[in-house]
């Protein structure tokens, strides 16, 4: 596999420790100058397993290739091919839209696996990936949950994703968990544990609410969750069991897991609004789509430059008397757009904190108003340094109301991933407003993708035991008690 050796010869994306954060900004670690949890690295040739992830979201559409290193568990990142998902063809004439964005794109199923067909075989172009000889496994995932009558109808969008994967060329068995051990490729044959243990639901140790699905985005929380684990393994914190995970996409995603052996239980989960508080305010420049237009497409790395902090914290601050954060009512089937189940949620011991500007997002064009506002006032440096304390703030917010609900555990660490929550100053003044409440922070880039690389891992029992990424934080690999559960089963 030549190709992935003149990748990897460039460097792994990188992350590295920064104070009391982890960023992955021009980090320079190398994946043998330090140990994790467990007895070191082993000495077997590198083994890489390539990972695609796909992924339909509400503001990009993403093919996110990375090769996991089943000697160390590091992950590199392969290609990141990325697509405006408001360029989504419109429906054509006979086609059933089955639901939209968050901003009112219209789907179907013929035009969404055109889109994500057109996005893979990019990717894997670019990567020079030969889907027969080199990719492993695809996993499908969205984040376009607020244009649904009910989380069931997701559904609908994960087989029009699967579609998408077969008229790009991937064969059903590499979206599938393999049966024996004979299904895997004789390079993999010895890393899977599919003679122990079987595939049973837990991702990285950590099992979902039981029951009924409790929020249409429950599968992003989890990739998200399981992405910062996988993450984490390039720095010297050790993000297992208990933690709190949260995705600012466009729409909010993430847990609160608790310490639980061998799996652990999702006993909150976050849902609502995200991204689009922010892609909402920078509407108000007049610079980017009324539609569809984000924050994204006007950032730059110098765009803080000359900026008026001070006002932009009073800025901040009059957007949040918009932005509505606590446990979701009981009498709510949406909170912030996203499709809850609430009556599920509680039933299951799973405590819902939401985001939500107005009610259900009928306050966002008061926000696109108030971004016109700061944006002929202040400029567009301040416009944007307010994003960041508007981003910081709703963590503080919710981080508040989950500890008020007393689901965090004690020895918590709080991960972050997604776009509007690790750029620019966001961590930073995250860490200010959370430091009384977590001793750690992470703040990950493209968690989903991770999560997806890892979940194709549990779904075939490819670990990793002298490198655990499941278990309890400073804990041992959990095989020998998933074994022992499995055969009490």
């Amino acid at each position: 596999m030549s190709f992935l050796k003149r990748l990897l010869g460039l460097g792994p994306k990188p992350i590295m420790a920064k104070s009391r954060y982890i960023t992955i900004e021009d980090a320079k670690t190398s994946p043998f100058t330090k140990k994790t949890v467990g007895s070191g690295y082993s000495m077997k040739p590198d083994v890489y397993y390539i990972v695609a992830s796909v992924e339909l979201g509400n503001t990009t559409t993403k093919c996110i290739l990375t090769a996991t290193n089943l000697n160390t568990s590091h992950s590199y990142l392969l290609d990141k091919t990325v697509k405006m998902t408001r360029d989504i063809r419109a429906p054509k004439k006979g086609e059933k839209v089955f639901g939209s964005t968050v901003w009112g794109v219209e789907l179907t199923k013929e035009s969404v696996s055109e889109m994500v067909k057109k996005t893979i075989l990019e990717s894997l172009r670019q990567a020079k990936v030969d889907i027969e000889k080199d990719l492993d496994f695809v996993v499908r995932s969205t984040g376009v949950t607020a244009g649904f009558a009910s989380p069931k109808e997701v559904g609908q969008l994960i087989i029009a994703l699967a579609n998408g994967c077969l008229e790009a060329g991937i064969p059903p068995r590499k979206m599938a968990p393999a049966m024996t051990v004979d299904n895997f490729p004789d390079r993999l044959k010895e890393y899977t544990l599919l003679n122990k243990v079987i595939f049973d639901g837990a991702v990285v140790s950590v099992i979902p609410p039981s029951g009924k699905e409790v929020v249409a985005n429950e599968m992003e929380g989890e990739l998200v969750t399981a992405g910062i684990k996988l993450g984490a393994k390039w720095t010297s914190l050790d993000f297992r069991n208990p933690c709190v995970s949260m995705d600012f996409g466009t729409t909010l995603a993430g847990r609160i897991v608790n310490n639980d052996e061998p799996y652990a239980k999702t006993i909150g989960n976050f849902c609502g609004l995200a991204g689009a508080v922010s892609d909402a305010i920078i509407r108000g420049t007049e610079k980017v789509d009324k539609r569809g237009g984000a924050a994204l497409d006007l950032y730059s790395r110098d765009i803080l430059k000359n900026a008026d902090w001070k006002k932009a914290f009073l800025n901040a601050e009059k957007v949040h008397e918009f932005v509505d954060i606590r446990k979701v009512p009981e009498d709510r089937k949406r909170f912030g757009t996203v499709p809850v189940d609430p009556h599920a949620a509680y039933d299951a011991g799973t405590t819902l904190i939401g985001c939500d500007v107005g009610t259900n997002g009928d306050k966002l064009d008061d926000l696109t108003e108030l971004g016109h506002e700061i944006y002929q006032n202040d400029g567009i440096h301040t416009l944007f340094a307010t994003l960041d304390y508007v981003s910081a703030l709703i963590v503080k917010r919710l981080v508040d109301e989950a500890f008020n609900e007393g689901v965090v555990l004690e020895g918590s660490v709080l991960g972050v991933t997604g776009r509007a929550g690790i750029t620019g100053r966001k961590p930073e003044f995250v860490i200010e407003y959370t430091k009384d409440k977590f001793d750690k922070c992470i703040f990950v880039s493209d968690a989903l993708a991770m999560g997806a690389a890892i979940m194709a891992r549990c779904m075939n029992s490819i670990g990793t035991p002298h490198i655990p990424i499941g278990g309890r934080q400073g804990g041992p690999c959990i095989l020998g008690p998933r074994m022992k559960l499995q055969k009490q089963k």
